[in-house]
């Protein structure tokens, strides 16, 4: 990723993150998510974060959006998958 895609990429994922802390019924809905999208040993390895696999995500971005998946997911649609988990929890 080209530097000012990755400048891009992060500003978005900012936005997403403003986007949940100032909705406070979403938190605990994204700590269960960021919970379950994390790989097993997250610790053990750099950066020391329970980031989703980046395979991963570059395959739900292309799925969700098309490209090649440096886009970043749209605020709206992190904020309504966060509420629908929300009113269907699972386990």
């Amino acid at each position: 990723m080209r530097p000012i895609q990755a400048l891009r990429s992060a500003a978005g994922w900012g936005l997403v993150a403003v986007a949940v802390a100032t909705r406070p019924r979403l938190w605990a809905s994204a700590v269960a998510a960021g919970a379950s999208l994390a790989p097993g040993g997250w610790w053990r390895r750099p950066p020391y974060l329970p980031l989703p696999d980046r395979r991963w995500l570059r395959f739900r971005l292309v799925t969700a959006y098309g490209g090649t998946g440096d886009s970043r997911p749209e605020v709206d649609d992190v904020v309504t998958w966060l509420e629908w988990r929300r009113r269907f929890p699972t386990g």
